[in-house]
């Protein structure tokens, strides 16, 4: 059985390797931290009184920069317009050696598409072989999907924000059009752009597609059914998250799942005021 020591250190390493500097503790991680140190403390020779010793009872801990290329580099924003402000991120994405020095990342970069001033961000999780060849985020039958859902809600992709947490492809042995999820340490050698892009664009809300956006994003685990159907903010600004468009293709376009993404973009329409008819709030719900 763990000790509550050992689930908080865990706790804390994970912490660590994504790039977190301190936490904040409940009383709970200040008891195991007290068990850490009297434990420390009886093992010595001639521990002094531990009546007498301070013991850890501050809120928060600092934990100490992780050995990562994600501590060596820093990103500026340069531009008088946001048009002008994301394309110097863009720029800087090219090389970037947090990245870059991970070796488990494929060369070609790709960044973002649509309108930097918009209402809505749509943020996936990385580029697959149709992107990486489109240098575009959301092509092939995925991105396919993403424009009829963008359509049936009367949006199109210039009028969006689409990115995705990591800029790169995620490379495989012998790789070809099979694609694989990002781990944490990629995704954490790129988050810097996603929440760079996030303050340029500065929109209402933002879709969080599938569940490695959303772990990225919120720094919560879950699957996606347990993370839709509300509302979660990202310092300010109102995240929903839903199926990625892939899952769509993948379950066979079931009218179940439809309908629960369909729910989520209606949730979406609302909270950016859009005007929504009936036949729209009717799609994909079972025949009468």
């Amino acid at each position: 059985m763990s000790r509550p020591v050992d689930v908080l250190l865990e706790f804390l390493e994970a912490e660590q390797a994504r790039g977190v500097t301190h936490v904040h503790l409940d009383d709970g991680a200040r008891e195991a931290l007290r068990e850490v140190f009297n434990s420390a403390k009886a093992k010595k020779a001639a521990p002094p009184r531990l009546e007498s010793t301070p013991t850890p009872t501050t809120a928060e801990i600092h934990l100490d920069p992780p050995q990562a290329p994600v501590a060596t580099a820093q990103i500026s924003i340069e531009g008088a317009t946001r048009a002008e402000q994301i394309d110097s991120l863009r720029r800087q994405a090219e090389n970037w050696a947090p990245a870059k020095s991970l070796g488990s990342l494929r060369e070609t970069m790709v960044f973002s598409a649509g309108n930097p001033e918009a209402r809505v961000m749509l943020v996936g999780e990385a580029p697959g072989y149709q992107e990486e060849r489109e240098r575009q985020p959301f092509v092939g039958p995925a991105g396919q999907k993403l424009n009829d859902i963008l359509k049936a809600m009367g949006l199109s992709r210039e009028e969006v924000y689409i990115s995705n947490i990591v800029k790169f492809r995620p490379s495989t042995p012998k790789q070809t059009t099979n694609n694989r999820k990002p781990v944490a340490a990629e995704i954490a050698a790129c988050l810097p752009f996603i929440r760079s892009e996030i303050d340029i664009v500065r929109p209402a809300c933002i879709v969080a597609l599938g569940e490695t956006a959303a772990e990225g994003l919120l720094e919560i685990t879950g699957t996606v059914a347990s993370l839709r159907e509300r509302w979660h903010d990202y310092q300010g600004t109102p995240v929903r998250v839903t199926y990625h468009p892939s899952y769509l293709l993948q379950t066979g376009d079931g009218h179940q799942t439809k309908r629960q993404v369909w729910e989520d973009m209606l949730a979406v329409m609302e909270k950016l005021e859009l005007p929504i008819s009936e036949k729209q709030r009717g799609f994909f719900l079972p025949k009468a």
